[in-house]
């Protein structure tokens, strides 16, 4: 009897030891994450990361090339600038100034959107188609070259007779050109009818004091 009671304490002991290993190796679970279904960190994120900085380092450089695009395009409309002045670039005015001795004031001034020079000194005055009514310049002012822009001015100045007496012929207009040759010279009306005789004029200036016209 006695030698049963101590097969089966053996026995029930061996089972309890069982029960424990099983219980501890369930608890303690399997150290490879696949087989307990949980995602380890893949590369691809920090992969994904490295693909998203190269593709904002394209798009800033894009960006830096669209930049150095953007400063070389030209900046405004630069017709015009740096041309000699044509007669027809030009609008003309023509006053009688009475101080300090009589004589015409030319006012020329650039057209709107007109940017130019004055590259010859002298302007070519005449009065009618006859040779006598060409105007001699004298020299006096001058400026080489007068640029031409917005509200900048140049001015000359005409003495329309030079002569004692009653000699000449009367004119209501006077014929204006920036050049001898200039195709297309403008026609101005005078602010009267003078009588003109072997007139003068000065140079082209950009000081009132230095085109009133004197025989020299």
């Amino acid at each position: 009897m006695r030698s049963r009671l101590a097969t089966r304490s053996t026995r029930l002991v061996l089972a309890a030891a069982v029960v424990t290993a099983l219980a501890a190796t369930t608890a303690c679970g399997p150290e490879d994450p696949s087989e307990t279904g949980a995602t380890a960190p893949s590369a691809s994120t920090s992969s994904s990361g490295s693909v998203s900085a190269e593709g904002t380092g394209s798009g800033d450089n894009g960006g830096s090339e669209a930049g150095k695009g953007g400063t070389e395009a030209p900046t405004g409309d630069k017709s015009g600038y740096g041309q000699s002045c044509g007669t027809n670039d030009l609008d003309f005015t023509v006053t009688w100034e009475a101080q300090p001795i009589s004589h015409y004031l030319v006012t020329a001034k650039a057209k709107s959107g007109i940017t130019c020079y004055l590259d010859v000194n002298t302007p070519s005055v005449s009065f009618g188609s006859g040779a006598d009514g060409v105007a001699s310049p004298v020299g006096q002012g001058g400026e080489d070259p007068i640029k031409l822009s917005g509200s900048s001015v140049a001015y000359a100045g005409i003495n329309v007779k030079t002569t004692e007496g009653e000699g000449g012929k009367q004119f209501e207009n006077v014929i204006i050109a920036t050049s001898e040759d200039d195709p297309d010279p403008a026609e101005v009306e005078l602010p009267d009818a003078p009588t003109v005789d072997k007139p003068i004029v000065t140079n082209w200036s950009t000081k009132r004091g230095e085109v009133i016209p004197r025989i020299v």
